[in-house]
């Protein structure tokens, strides 16, 4: 194992090792490149980064030889960058369902373990598929080896984008505003918006999600959110410290996951003629929140 990594979390790692705490106490010593000129290449290559470092990071490796490539990500543009630079017989697919966060100590806070998904975007279960699932879940990281990857992508996409909306909006844990009758209506209509998307895109959406997402889009807005609202008391119940991301890194001071996620999906809805009007406003309103909280 070799970790590629920059700046002050370079710095941490290399002195302090990898420190989680929360739902597992890991400390475990790996090396740590700098230079990532220096990487000569990987049987599989696990991009970590903000999606807004996404093409940076991935300029230096394009003469690396790498097995395999893929990403956990929020948002679904990383496969497109992935194949840019490594061929996209080379990309996976891949999502997480868990939840951490890095403290000002350098220590990990796990606290969420459901899932991570990894599959061929093709279809199917490869060998190495696989593989590479039993590896990261034998670490204790639940995984699993998908046949139908997009579907799982866009339809963690569709939750992550109402969540992260929310999440800058009202600022507070994520069963709270999943709790709320108005917020959940809220999430509801984003979460259906997307779930349009996915359908002119050619994908069929799955309920194998944070959030049930194929049955959100099927009933009615009030059925979909007293759905959302029963998930947020379960979440209360299961993970009452959950944040999202985004909230972490606005609170932080720090760039927020903008253009490649919710512009990307506000791209596409335009590359196919679709009117998603809750979705556009929440692109703007991301990207005002943005550049005003820096």
């Amino acid at each position: 194992m070799l970790l590629l990594a920059r700046g002050a979390r370079a710095q941490q790692i290399a002195e302090q090792g990898l420190r989680l705490r929360g739902l597992v106490e890991f400390d475990q010593r790996v090396p740590v490149l700098t230079d990532p000129t220096a990487f000569q290449g990987a049987q599989y290559l696990v991009v970590t980064t903000k999606t807004y470092s996404m093409e940076s990071a991935l300029a230096p490796l394009r003469n690396a030889r790498i097995g395999a490539a893929f990403s956990f990500q929020n948002g679904l543009m990383k496969n497109e960058q992935l194949a840019a630079v490594f061929g996209a017989e080379r990309v996976l697919g891949a999502i997480a369902n868990t939840s951490g966060e890095v403290l000002p100590t350098g220590e990990v806070l796990f606290t969420r373990n459901e899932q991570l998904c990894v599959g061929e975007l093709s279809g199917g279960i490869s060998e190495r598929v696989r593989a590479i699932a039993q590896l990261i879940d034998a670490s204790g990281v639940h995984t699993s080896a998908a046949a139908d990857i997009q579907s799982l992508e866009w339809a963690k996409f569709a939750s992550w984008t109402a969540l992260m909306v929310q999440s800058i909006t009202v600022r507070t844990e994520t069963w709270r505003y999943m709790s709320d009758p108005d917020a959940a209506l809220v999430l509801a209509r984003l979460v259906r918006e997307v779930g349009v998307l996915a359908t002119a895109c050619g994908v069929m959406l799955t309920d194998q999600s944070m959030m049930p997402v194929a049955s959100l889009c099927r009933g009615s807005e009030a059925e979909a959110a007293r759905a959302i609202q029963a998930l947020g008391e379960q979440l209360r119940l299961r993970a009452p410290r959950h944040r999202m991301s985004t909230l972490q890194d606005l609170q932080a001071g720090r760039p927020l996951e903008v253009e490649e996620t919710l512009g990307y999906a506000a791209r596409k809805a335009a590359e196919h003629g679709l009117a998603l009007p809750l979705l556009d406003s929440s692109y703007l309103l991301a990207r005002a929140i943005d550049r005003t909280n820096r």
